[in-house]
């Protein structure tokens, strides 16, 4: 009679469990962003960034959690190994390249599935391509820095972008956020500049994102710098790593 009693109670919490109504569920923290930055077995040449990138302040804003998908579109190695432990290792972080912007540019593609970065298990190669933009899993933060700008130039075909921001917009979890970082355009230039300075109007992307269903949730500042006057190159050393960036979150209602 035991035997069957326990065996009926298991059964009844095993129910209860696949209907949700009494499993335990893992709990999604925040990590200390200020300790992953200061971990001393960071790459010397990580930490030598730090100080231009801002990356405590910027893993606290996105508030990224332990077990979450980040998808780091034309991913850096840099970046990939900062969300890798801010996820953990129930999280996952697709190191996403756009196939079409590597054959312009006579990259070569790395296989998907392999694992890009040593020390680092979480850390997996997805391979897409811009107008038909997917990911092995649904997201929970998209991350596409200094490179929005490029889809509309003549490397890239250039790529449709509306079909590329619809895409995103379907690989992100209900609340899932798309951040982008860009160099700052002066204001109501449009595109003008994303061949020739490799700069984008912030205006053209609110409107990119708004036309795609994404609700714009925030911004942070922390990577402004009012002294440029988004006139020059990127790439002119008098701006180079310090030129005027906005950081805008959008998020799939």
């Amino acid at each position: 009679m035991k035997s069957i009693t326990s065996r009926r109670i298991a059964s009844i919490a095993l129910a209860a469990c696949l209907f949700g109504t009494a499993c335990a569920t893992p709990v999604q923290k925040q990590p200390d962003a200020a300790a992953i930055v200061a971990d001393p077995s960071r790459p010397e040449g990580d930490r030598a960034l730090d100080a231009s990138r801002h990356p405590a302040e910027l893993l606290a804003f996105l508030n990224i959690r332990t077990g979450d998908t980040v998808a780091d579109i034309w991913p850096g190695d840099y970046w990939d190994r900062l969300f890798a432990d801010a996820v953990g290792p129930t999280g996952k972080v697709y190191a996403t390249h756009l196939a079409d912007a590597d054959e312009a540019e006579h990259h070569t593609t790395p296989p998907a599935g392999s694992m890009p970065l040593a020390g680092h298990p979480n850390v997996v190669v997805a391979v897409t391509r811009a107008s038909s933009f997917s990911l092995p899993s649904k997201a929970d933060v998209i991350w596409f820095r200094q490179n929005y700008h490029d889809l509309y130039d003549k490397f890239m075909g250039p790529a449709d972008v509306p079909a590329f921001n619809k895409a995103v917009f379907q690989e992100l979890k209900p609340g899932g956020r798309f951040v982008i970082i860009d160099h700052s355009a002066p204001d109501g230039s449009g595109l003008a500049s994303t061949e020739t300075t490799h700069r984008i109007d912030a205006a053209v992307v609110k409107a990119d994102m708004a036309a795609a269903g994404f609700k714009f949730v925030g911004e942070s500042n922390v990577l402004r710098n009012p002294a440029d006057d988004r006139t020059k190159l990127v790439f002119d050393p008098s701006v180079r790593g310090k030129t005027d960036q906005f950081v805008y979150v959008f998020q799939r209602p």
